[in-house]
Formats: structure tokens, sequence, C-alpha cells
């Protein structure tokens, strides 16, 4: 690879609704954000691209911020694959969001492989006041699950970038996942009784990955 080629890096923000994923996108992206009475939730997927200089590489971004509801879980799922880090977000105010947890790692092991990048990283520390998740304990849960730990705030800007920048700089140091594309495929999605799950249609007016991401328009709304 030229030393002037961009390494190509996918990135996917997964957590509940209302724990301000893209709003962390929109601070990363566009040093933007929005009061949560301009925003709304995201429907299926959002995608920004980005650019940026990791340890002396060029790293091209594709970061996509999916939905938290549950009733679009079966649509955002497809957006796993090929991704090389995944960004777990809680809001530190919000004690339900830290303990879903366990379930979106459990969605991880059955769609990305054991190799991919994760962080997690407790957002809205700007609401200390009203927190409901201790520091100690979320950094003592990503050490047990071997994920990165950052606390942010999108509407601040503290920790944002360093939340971004630490997992891209654990991809780079793990060559296999950006010059081997078989090392970040999806496993095979798995049901209850253990056969693979049949394709999921996409609902009309979603994005659909096979598309690429040059049908995709940049955008940016709270979830």
């Amino acid at each position: 690879m030229s030393q002037d080629t961009p390494i190509n890096v996918k990135l996917l923000l997964i957590g509940n609704s209302s724990v301000g994923k893209s709003s962390l996108l929109l601070r990363f992206s566009d040093q933007q954000w929005l009061p949560e009475d301009e925003t709304s939730a995201t429907i299926g997927v959002d995608f920004r691209v980005h650019k940026m200089d990791v340890k002396g590489k060029k790293v091209k971004l594709s970061i996509w911020d999916t939905a938290g509801q549950e009733r679009f879980r079966t649509i955002t799922s497809s957006y796993y694959r090929g991704a090389q880090g995944i960004i777990l977000v809680y809001d530190v105010a919000n004690r339900e969001s830290f303990d879903a947890l366990p379930r979106w790692y459990s969605e991880l092991e059955t769609y990305v492989s054991d190799s991919v990048v994760k962080i997690v990283v407790g957002n809205k520390v700007d609401k200390e006041y009203s927190r409901q998740v201790p520091t100690a304990e979320a950094q003592a849960f990503a050490d047990r699950m071997d994920s990165s730990f950052v606390e942010a705030s999108a509407k601040t800007a503290v920790g944002v970038r360093e939340a971004f920048r630490t997992v891209v700089e654990r991809i780079i140091d793990t060559p296999a996942l950006w010059g081997d594309t078989k090392a970040v495929g999806p496993r095979k999605a798995k049901t209850r009784d253990g056969p693979a799950a049949a394709p999921v249609q996409p609902m009309p007016g979603t994005i659909e990955l096979s598309g690429g991401e040059e049908a995709l328009a940049a955008g940016g709304c709270s979830c």
C-alpha cells in the first residue's frame, strides 16, 4: 500500500436510543452540537466520512450511526458487515442504557469477528449532577469485555476526539483488520434453534449497504 493511499476504516456506533450517538458523530465530524429539543431520533442508519492522520498514516473513516430503537434492530444488523471498530455508547445519567450494554455485546458476538476493536463510551458527562453510572464501574465492565473506555460529552466536546482516535489507533495497531478483509467478516447469524436466520428485507426508505457509500447523503440527527 502506497504511503499516500488512505487506509479505509469502518466504524459503527451502537447503543440504546437517546444516548447521544448522533450527537457524538456530529461533534466529531463537524464540530457542532444541537440541543436535544432540536434533534430527532435516527431512522435506520446515518453515515459520514471523515479523514484524519493517525500514527503517520492517512485514514479515511466511514462512520455508521445506527438507530437504537428495538424496531430497527433487524434493519441495522446488516450494517455490521465489514466493521473494524465498534463504539458502544451509553448515557452516564441513564442507568438503563448502561445495563443494556451486555445485550449489545451479545449482538456483536453474532455479527462481527472477535478481532474487531471495541470501545465503551460514557456520553453526557456534562450531566455530572445526575450521574447514575460511576466511572470505576464502567471502566471495570469495559476491562472485562476487552474494550477501551472513554467518558465524553458531545455538548462540551470533552473526550469525543479521544474516543474516536483511541479506537482508530487500536485498528491501525492491528494490520489484519485493514489488510485482510476476511478478518472482519460477519459471523453467520444465529437463531435460538441454531440455523442461520433468513436475510432481512429493509424497510422502504432505508439505506442498503450493497448500494455503495456513494449513494449515502451526509447528515446528522440525534439518536
